[in-house]
């Protein structure tokens, strides 16, 4: 597990879970909503959601790190993006637990190495429920485990098989955050074979559904909407919110509407 940090003071929040959507839809739906923040109106969110294939890149991203063209990846219905946010060439799909907090930082919480920190906590903590004890590395961005031993985590430097879980890549525009974490639940992890992930050549990827049925070959696989409407206290206890329930919009499926739940109107 990572080292217990000292709490922010704890800010009420929203939390909702969004079902399974496109990337580029919720890419503009975050920007309005950072736009909407930035403005000293709306509420911080975090937005819950697995996406449909794609491969996106951050702003460090090197294009080397994309193994296929535009086209090679379209007749494999994977989506190529660009994006804002940090950090290089990283993949999302079925599977994976995605993460969008939009947060004000300001005034208490303006700590950019805390704040991913945070992110990398929540996942630990829900690696945990699978029986996998994850942590971080330094000098790089994630969260980690040993594909070996994937109940035990001492770090880096004693793991046999590193394996990352979970991605990081984050923005902030006047302390109001954008992008998130990404957690690989039982993602297909032959797609991060489309990408060097994050530009890390060296260590693979790894599913914690993988890992814990290597713990105990019949473990019960809850789907990505079980995880994510369960998550309460790990998103509470990691990010320093306090709410309710997860709120469900998966039925949401039109743009507008979804966007007037949140508060928003788009495209006017």
């Amino acid at each position: 597990m990572l080292p217990a940090a000292r709490p922010w003071p704890t800010r009420p929040a929203r939390v909702v879970w969004l079902g399974r959507r496109s990337y580029e839809p919720m890419h503009a739906l975050q920007k309005a909503l950072v736009d909407q923040r930035r403005g000293g109106q709306g509420e911080d969110l975090v937005l819950l959601l697995e996406h449909e294939p794609v491969v996106t890149l951050g702003r460090s991203a090197k294009h080397e790190h994309v193994l296929l063209t535009r086209e090679q990846l379209a007749v494999r219905g994977v989506d190529l993006v660009e994006t804002g946010r940090g950090g290089d060439v990283t993949y999302h799909g079925p599977g994976q637990l995605v993460g969008y907090p939009i947060f004000n930082l300001k005034p208490d919480r303006c700590d950019v190495r805390r704040y991913v920190a945070s992110l990398a906590n929540f996942m630990a903590l829900m690696a945990g429920r699978f029986g996998v004890e994850a942590g971080t590395v330094d000098g790089m961005i994630g969260v980690w485990a040993d594909a070996t031993t994937p109940d035990r985590w001492a770090g880096a430097p004693w793991a046999d098989d590193l394996a990352k879980v979970g991605a990081i890549g984050v923005r902030l525009s006047r302390w109001v955050s954008m992008h998130g974490f990404a957690l690989n639940l039982h993602t297909d992890i032959d797609a991060f074979q489309l990408i060097v992930p994050c530009g890390i050549r060296e260590y693979g990827v790894a599913s914690l559904t993988a890992l814990a049925t290597k713990l105990e070959p019949s473990v019960t696989v809850p789907s990505v909407a079980e995880v994510a409407l369960s998550a309460n206290v790990e998103l509470a206890r990691a990010l320093d919110i306090e709410f309710d329930v997860v709120d469900d919009l998966s039925a949401f499926q039109d743009e507008r509407a979804l966007a007037a739940e949140l508060g928003l109107r788009l495209g006017e």
